[in-house]
């Protein structure tokens, strides 16, 4: 609808002026990259500084919405964390009490062993029977069995603790998962600006409701702005990516004022708009569209007409 208006505004300046030779190769107006920033979270806006016409920095705090619910969710899914750190189980004091009776029967198995070393000297030397050394064999593997079984007893403890304890603690990823999604909502809650530039329009004031999505204010970066001009097909041929080119805007009654621009753009289709642009050639058929960027002194605004020069116009 902007661009309709601007054009009728040309179609009127062309018949005021149809008789006057066009000294320039293209016009149009000047626009920027207009950002709509909007609410990520839902809530009540608690603090939102911010007025139109203010220069912001990427990464400024400008308000707070309200996230009581999912700060209390995170506290909730926090608790019980660790809550499941009680419910898990330690095996410490029925392996202590193993332990005991494996060191028993280990000081046992070592004197068993001394009483074999004795009984076997004893049988040498015929002061002892076979059957006591037999005695003594047995005895040493009994006690080998009971070490190992006691071992084993140990092994049982600490497995089936650690498998009730992971059994409880697999709970606590999809839980820690859950408070980093609600944190995550929390850090929504806070405003920041995206981009540096002005602040065009204000949407939402505090103490207002913001939903999720809802525009909450447009910003721009106006230190350097494209204007957006229609040439001829003819014209094309003249120009490139990356070219210098001269923008001038009206300073007073029949003066003007001029900036070096950049084509940073050109259409590569034509627009059916034979009565509505000036171009160098009058009633021309078909326009194309080209982008230059110019650095912004500060006088040039967004929507204002602007006009382009190049080859013999710039010249001039």
């Amino acid at each position: 609808m902007k661009r309709y208006l601007f054009l009728v505004w040309l179609a009127g300046q062309c018949l005021s002026a149809c008789s006057t030779k066009i000294d320039y190769n293209a016009s149009g107006s000047f626009e920027a990259d207009e950002v709509i920033v909007s609410a990520q979270q839902s809530g009540e806006l608690l603090r939102f500084a911010l007025n139109e016409g203010d220069v912001l920095k990427a990464g400024d705090t400008l308000g707070q919405i309200d996230v009581t619910i999912p700060s209390l969710q995170k506290q909730q899914a926090e608790a019980t964390i660790a809550a499941l750190r009680e419910k898990t189980n330690t095996s410490d004091a029925q392996v202590a009490v193993v332990r005991k009776q494996l060191a028993v029967q280990q000081a046992l198995l070592a004197q068993q062993q001394r009483e074999r070393f004795r009984t076997e000297n004893l049988v040498k030397a015929d002061a002892a029977t076979s059957k006591q050394l037999d005695d003594a064999d047995a005895g040493i593997e009994q006690l080998e069995k009971e070490i190992v079984a006691t071992k084993e007893q140990i092994n049982l403890y600490e497995s089936n603790t650690e498998t009730y304890n992971r059994g409880v603690l697999s709970e606590r990823t999809p839980l820690e998962v859950t408070a980093k999604q609600f944190q995550e909502q929390m850090d929504r809650g806070r405003i920041i600006n995206p981009v540096n530039g002005t602040v065009l329009s204000k949407y939402a004031f505090k103490g207002e409701m913001a939903t999720m999505g809802k525009p909450l204010y447009k910003i721009a970066n106006t230190d350097t702005l494209s204007l957006r001009a229609y040439t001829t097909g003819d014209e094309l041929s003249s120009i490139k990516l990356g070219q210098q080119v001269t923008v001038r805007i009206d300073q007073g009654d029949k003066a003007y004022k001029n900036y070096t621009g950049t084509i940073a753009w050109i259409s590569d289709k034509a627009e059916f708009t034979p009565k509505t642009i000036q171009t160098k050639k009058e009633r021309a058929n078909l326009v194309y569209a080209i982008k230059v960027r110019v650095k912004n002194d500060g006088y040039l605004k967004i929507g204002m007409y602007g006009e382009v020069l190049w080859g013999e116009n710039d010249a001039k």
